[in-house]
């Protein structure tokens, strides 16, 4: 099993409502002093609300860039190196959990980053409510969480209706990029993606692709 296993692929009759499953679980955690800074003095300038109308990301940014998305960007670190590294591009960070959104923005002030902006709210909302229709180049999930227990997997955030919703906010020749640590997540994952439609897995095999370089191996620790 290798360290990671990364895949680019290019209402019924009951009225009574029912709670949509999120794919998430928050987490508590103790917030660190530069947590609580980049929550304090990066929150008004970097996390964006949710919006009920897709949002303008040019004028968000102040340009026409190419613009990654990120799902579940944990305590940052590779995301802020992907912003950092490549400063002709925008990226977006969808994460829940605050002290992770916390040390991405005492990051973004420490390095003086303009190409990031934060949603720390449900990333199905995001996607549904404030991201167009073909407007991003590139969506990335990284590690998510793999609902080891079968009658779980219900709770997974890649299903068919998943990548539907991410085929449509991708561009046309997009790349939806995402990766696992767990062999049984990554067989599961690769089964979804080849049966969803409008996508070309660009392994040359039809399986799996090596690490790409600009993604960055997190290992640091939270400040």
């Amino acid at each position: 099993m290798t360290e990671s296993h990364d895949t680019p692929i290019t209402p019924d009759g009951d009225a009574r409502p029912h709670r949509r499953i999120k794919s998430f679980v928050m987490r508590a955690g103790r917030m660190t002093e530069g947590q609580q800074r980049g929550l304090d003095q990066g929150g008004p300038l970097y996390i964006l609300p949710l919006a009920d109308s897709p949002v303008d990301y040019d004028q968000v940014f102040g340009r026409s860039a190419p613009r990654t998305l990120e799902i579940g960007f944990g305590m940052g670190h590779s995301l802020l190196e992907m912003a950092a590294a490549a400063p002709e591009q925008d990226f977006i960070g969808v994460e829940v959990h605050r002290p992770g959104v916390g040390a991405l923005l005492n990051g973004v002030l420490t390095q003086g980053l303009k190409n990031l902006r934060v949603y720390d709210c449900d990333a199905i909302e995001v996607l549904n409510r404030c991201v167009a229709d073909n407007s991003l180049d590139r969506l990335m999930l990284f590690f998510p969480d793999p609902w080891h227990k079968a009658r779980h997997h219900k709770r997974r955030i890649v299903q068919l209706e998943f990548a539907e919703l991410v085929r449509r906010k991708l561009k046309p020749g997009g790349v939806f990029h995402m990766a696992t640590d767990w062999e049984p997540y990554a067989e599961y994952m690769l089964e979804v993606m080849s049966a969803a439609p409008g996508y070309r897995n660009r392994a040359a095999d039809g399986t799996y692709v090596p690490r790409p370089e600009e993604r960055f191996v997190q290992g640091r620790p939270s400040r």
